[in-house]
């Protein structure tokens, strides 16, 4: 069980460069990050290499969602965005060398028919898969709940599933994130076994809440074991909000998940 820390929201009381030595110093295997392109590159591999850590995971920019608009994937008139995007993230990643990029589909865009969208995404995900096959850095995309982000375009296993099979390429595959499933009620078990073999990345948080595992009602054993029987043998990423303690005083369930096996 590889286990990696998301440094967007753990241990976000240090600057981005010390949260590296802290998941190494509490136990994790591997960190990721949701955008780390506030640090140069160069940096974050200093970083990395120092405190013994692989990169798991970046995201590709993913322009104005966070604020609330629609994002660049999946918006025709952004196209020229999205593909400076791309080339700011394989600049970026051929120096800190991630297992995976993520590629954010984004929020369906006023005045954009959804089968436009969609149609938008899948060539981008297919020049996404492409460009990073010859670093040798997998691609994913996921699906978001529409609760948290009303709008966004994936939200389901079926509609990944629909989504891997439309672009049909080796290098690209889902990034599964249990929390975002839960908190619209998937059954987990069924979303593992639809997509099995065409994981590439598991994202974790309990439900509700978006705590550490604990905190909420999720039951991990057999979503974990429903990986396991599936062939799953990628990472696991610990994607939730810490508690006011912060992040090292609500880390009790990784010794216990390893105690666990």
């Amino acid at each position: 069980m590889k286990i990696s820390a998301n440094l967007s929201l753990l241990f976000n009381e240090r600057p981005l460069r010390e949260r590296v030595v802290a998941a190494a110093a509490a136990g994790f295997d591997g960190v990721e990050i949701q955008f780390p392109y506030e640090l140069a590159a160069i940096r974050l591999k200093e970083a990395l290499a120092a405190a013994g850590m692989p990169l798991v995971l970046i995201n590709l920019p993913a322009g104005d969602l966070l604020d609330g608009g629609a994002g660049l994937a999946a918006v025709p008139a952004r196209q020229a965005e999205f593909d400076a995007a791309l080339q700011e993230a394989l600049t970026y990643a051929a120096m800190v060398r991630p297992t995976c990029v993520n590629v954010l589909a984004g929020r369906l865009a006023a005045g954009v028919s959804r089968e436009l969208a969609l149609a938008t995404l899948a060539a981008n995900l297919h020049t996404t898969a492409e460009a990073f096959q010859l670093l040798g850095i997998r691609v994913l995309v996921e699906a978001i709940n529409p609760l948290d982000m009303p709008g966004f375009l994936l939200n389901t296993p079926e509609q990944l599933d629909e989504m891997l099979r439309r672009v049909g390429h080796p290098n690209l595959a889902a990034q599964y994130d249990l929390y975002h499933m839960a908190r619209q009620g998937v059954d987990l078990v069924v979303g593992i076994e639809l997509l099995a073999g065409r994981i590439g990345h598991v994202q974790f948080a309990d439900c509700p809440g978006r705590g550490a595992p604990g905190t909420g009602r999720l039951e991990f054993a057999p979503v974990l074991a429903a990986l396991e029987r599936t062939g799953y043998q990628g990472w696991l990423g610990a994607e939730y909000l810490p508690g006011e303690a912060g992040t090292q005083a609500g880390l009790a369930w990784l010794g216990h998940w390893r105690s666990a096996g």
